[in-house]
Parts: structure tokens; sequence; C-alpha cells
């Protein structure tokens, strides 16, 4: 089993309770916890750091940001194209070469 010993104030500022509420967690038995020396430690499973945290979350929004940039970019593309069509047809240059039926359609869901 992962996890660690937190002291009460550990304990408190991880779980983000107060003090207080901790020490009433201990008294009713509501944690794991351990006495030391007159200090009481409570188990924590599965704590990571608040620095390995961070950096998780950090490395999560950089792949974010990359998937959203590359995203954008075939938006952008997409709406290039399709900008260049709606001239095409309004300029009327496509008309001069073919019929109206002979016209592809416009994509609707842009």
């Amino acid at each position: 089993m992962e996890g660690k010993w937190l002291s009460v104030l550990e304990y408190a500022s991880f779980k983000k309770k107060s003090i207080s509420t901790v020490r009433r967690y201990v008294k009713a038995n509501r944690v794991k916890f351990k006495e030391e020396n007159g200090k009481y430690y409570i188990w924590t499973k599965n704590f990571m750091e608040p620095k390995v945290v961070e950096e998780r979350i950090n490395t999560e929004n950089l792949f974010e940001l990359e998937r959203l940039k590359k995203e954008n970019s075939e938006l952008k593309q997409e709406l290039a194209e399709a900008r260049m069509l709606i001239d095409l047809y309004e300029s009327g240059q496509m008309l001069n070469k073919k019929s109206f039926k002979d016209l592809p359609e416009l994509p609707i869901n842009l």
C-alpha cells in the first residue's frame, strides 16, 4: 500500500481542512493514525508531493496546448479553403467555366 504518514498540520493542508477538524477525525477514529513522541501522524493513501502534482498538471496542460494548436491550424486551413470557394462562387469565375448543375455543393457544416 503506497502512501505517507503526514503530521496533523501537513494533513490539514493536504486535505484543505482545519487543524481542529483533523484532530476531531483522529479522536473519532475517522482516519488511520499513529502517535510518536506525543505527535499524531495520519496515514494518507496515494499521497503525492504538491510539486509532483504540479509537474503532472503542467505536463498535461502542455499536451493539451499542443493538441489545441494543431486543431486550430487545421481549422484555419479549412476556413481558408472555404473562403476561397466562397470568393470563387461570388465572383462568378466558376460560372463562366461550368453550368450551375456542375458546381460542387458548398459544405454546410463549417
